[in-house]
């Protein structure tokens, strides 16, 4: 299952711009073109860019998409009469007929981010550490200092995202959609839950690493790097 953001200014959702995603499980969030909206881009697997109707405007789109730095892979919707328009200049990683198949569009947003993650050296990485914490992606485990920490699948998803957005506060709201997805029904306490469950788990020395936000959320504070120690020692 994807994140997909589908930038449009059409006001009637993500079914109306690409049919398909109705009848697909991917979760989709819709927003308008502007600046303001490359932050949520960011956290997208798929940008889904509307260019229906106007491609002037759908061209000015994907420069937005291009200029505010946004990486995540870009699939055009056009309709039949706008493939001769669209060139390598507009910054699309794919294309797409707003009637395709829902198998069609399956495959294109799976091959997207394949790409994508075959590109991305922290996706690729089968191991990355903070200090003493050592995430292993692969192996769905974590140690400290070397030692397994006893995680459960949550744990160490909540652990794993927030090691990857070092200092990046996230609401509690952003982590239920981004860690349990948008079909969870639970509260918000969860997280308030399996955050305290973490920090039992890293232990007094190391708690301080899921950092709280009063008021709005939690991040991962990486661990201040240590002082070089000074070589030799003074003389009487």
């Amino acid at each position: 299952m994807a994140d997909l953001l589908v930038l449009t200014p059409s006001g009637d959702g993500a079914g109306a711009v690409l049919p398909a995603l109705s009848l697909l499980s991917h979760r989709t969030r819709v927003v308008e073109p502007e600046p303001a909206a490359m932050l949520d881009a960011m956290d997208a697997d798929v940008l889904v860019v509307d260019a229906r109707n106007d491609l002037a405007e759908a061209r000015n789109n994907c420069k937005l998409v291009q200029v505010t730095g946004v990486t995540v892979p870009l699939l055009l919707v056009l309709r039949d009469g706008g493939m001769s328009i669209v060139t390598s200049e507009w910054g699309a990683d794919d294309v797409v007929l707003a009637d395709a198949s829902p198998a069609e569009v399956e495959a294109r947003i799976r091959l997207l981010m394949g790409r994508a993650s075959a590109q991305d050296p922290l996706e690729k990485a089968a191991e990355f550490s903070s200090g003493d914490l050592t995430v292993d992606v692969g192996g769905y485990t974590a140690r400290l200092k070397g030692v397994p920490l006893d995680l459960t699948y949550k744990e160490f998803e909540l652990l794993k995202y927030l090691m990857q957005h070092p200092g990046r506060v996230y609401t509690r709201d952003q982590l239920l959609q981004e860690v349990w997805g948008f079909d969870y029904y639970g509260g918000t306490r969860t997280v308030d839950v399996h955050v305290r469950r973490l920090r039992a788990k890293l232990g007094s020395e190391h708690e301080q690493l899921i950092g709280t936000v009063r008021n709005v959320g939690y991040r991962f504070d990486p661990p201040a790097p240590q002082p070089a120690e000074k070589s030799g020692s003074a003389s009487a």
